[in-house]
């Protein structure tokens, strides 16, 4: 892989929303193009919300995708590119970045997406109550408006992380006149993305249908889209036979299943990874010696090869070897090492071991069993708890210690601001090394094709791993099973995207 440069709405009846605007549901179905019944049903998982600001789910952001569009993109490898600004051009001094918008931008309801529509989704980025996307604006001191198509992000210091920021939620453009009722946003979305949604049954499924006016329009051959969670172990095989998904997300236990059954599977080695999230302000995780005996008591190699079926490979960083950000000093950080981990719980004060609470998204998550059998084993007493569907324990901060997933970031010194910083959304005790945002803002003020940027932004790394509580467990496998009706299906490190994919008759 080349460097790239890199989951709630309150909603509780399950009724049928339909969404309208300026262009009616027929209208855009008799214009988006394609063959009649050109359908794609893909199965993933419905956003906690359609308001990219609140939204505190990383996987969102492929479901966001679909009926938003960023300021910029990133391609297969993760590496930015155009998307609503044609190009961009940073000041001499790094200290500012013109984003060139393409001229006749409009949203899905028809208003015009201008360079005022960007600074003022921007500024909602940065000041709304509930956002989660604001720490990471925190370099953007001001927005101008400098003419219809040119909107220039002033900033409060050399930031050349900005074109990656800004390809995911973090820059999807929403309609001002959308978001001055945050309510309605959240479950009918005013973008300017590949699809309009049309239809929404909160924990079942979303309709879309093509965006004609869409930038890129001409790539977009699916007419209309059809958004469903991911289907369960159990139906996996049937709902690709019978047609009920085209596009199916798998889990690693569901591949040779799939497989067998003569359906295409792709397989992408992805950003993500998984990691124990841990609170470093609550008993007994305050103490570092305790989650070192945490990180060293987890033989990573047994949960790559036992929990998820060979898939993947041993992590103890938030990055996968390849990328820019990737330390290889911390390779092998924490060994396996039973002895060693009863030994530092004991220096910890705790020489009978001590009881710990592990909550799990999901009851069904073979990884959490085999974590709670390895600390067993070393003296940590680990019972197993499941989170309460659909409340964000990011913001509760009510479990200290959860196995998690980290979905990674469009941007390096982003992911690190995200896990590790003093407002990050994945730092549960809020607390930071000293030393971290200088290392961040020095890695961040280099151009990303400066020779000195990758030990940059690989110091920050090590300074983070070595001094936050994190577990990082192991990198993540994307597993996408499709219909051999669907044609033009690619591998995507980062965000899922369906520009040239075709559903054959």
């Amino acid at each position: 892989m080349r460097n790239p440069a890199l989951k709630v709405a309150g909603i509780a009846a399950a009724v049928t929303l339909l969404l309208t605007g300026c262009v009616s549901q027929a209208s855009i179905r008799q214009d988006a193009g394609g063959q009649s019944g050109d359908t794609l049903t893909w199965g993933w998982s419905l956003p906690s919300t359609w308001d990219p600001v609140t939204s505190a789910v990383g996987n969102d952001v492929h479901a966001l995708t679909l009926v938003y569009e960023g300021i910029t993109e990133v391609d297969e490898n993760g590496e930015a590119r155009p998307g609503l600004a044609e190009s961009w051009t940073y000041a001499g001094d790094g200290r500012s970045v013109t984003f060139h918008l393409r001229p006749g931008l409009t949203f899905s309801d028809g208003t015009n997406l201008d360079a005022t529509a960007v600074k003022a989704s921007l500024e909602r980025g940065k000041t709304a109550k509930d956002s989660t996307i604001a720490p990471q604006l925190a370099t953007i001191e001001r927005i101008t408006a400098d003419s219809e198509t040119d909107v220039t992000l002033h900033l409060n210091q050399v930031d050349y992380q900005i074109p990656l920021l800004l390809a995911g939620k973090t820059g999807q453009v929403v309609s001002p006149a959308a978001a001055k009722d945050p309510a309605r946003l959240a479950t009918r979305p005013v973008g300017a993305g590949p699809f309009i949604l049309t239809g929404y049954v909160p924990g079942s499924q979303a309709t879309l249908v093509k965006n004609p006016d869409f930038w890129n329009a001409d790539q977009i051959h699916i007419a209309n889209f059809v958004l469903k969670p991911a289907p369960d172990p159990s139906v996996a095989v049937a709902g690709l036979q019978s047609g009920q998904y085209d596009v199916a997300d798998l889990t690693a236990a569901q591949v040779a299943g799939v497989k067998a059954a003569g359906f295409p599977v792709l397989t992408t080695d992805v950003l993500p990874v998984r990691v124990l999230d841990v609170n470093n302000t609550v008993k007994p995780f305050d103490n570092p010696k305790v989650v070192e005996a945490i990180s060293t008591a987890i033989d990573r190699r047994a949960l790559v090869e036992t929990a998820n079926f060979g898939y993947g490979e041993p992590a103890w960083q938030p990055f996968p070897k390849g990328y820019v950000a990737y330390n290889p000093e911390l390779e092998n950080l924490y060994p396996h090492d039973v002895a060693k981990a009863r030994r530092l719980l004991a220096e910890a004060g705790y020489p009978d071991g001590v009881d710990v609470q592990l909550a799990l998204n999901r009851a069904d998550d073979p990884v959490g069993e085999l974590i709670q059998q390895q600390l067993n084993a070393a003296g940590i007493r680990t019972k197993l708890t499941v989170m309460t569907p659909g409340v964000n324990n990011y913001i509760t901060r009510r479990h200290p210690f959860v196995l998690d997933q980290f979905n990674a970031r469009q941007s390096p010194v982003q992911a690190l601001q995200v896990l590790f910083g003093p407002e990050g959304l994945m730092n549960l005790g809020k607390t930071t090394p000293k030393e971290l945002p200088a290392a961040v803002a020095k890695a961040g003020g280099y151009a990303l094709d400066d020779p000195a940027y990758p030990a940059a932004i690989q110091k920050a790394t090590k300074i983070a791993v070595t001094n936050m509580p994190n577990v990082f467990l192991f990198t993540v496998t994307r597993f996408t099973a499709h219909s051999p009706k669907v044609q033009g299906l690619r591998n995507w490190v980062d965000i899922q995207r369906f520009e040239v994919v075709r559903v054959t008759t």
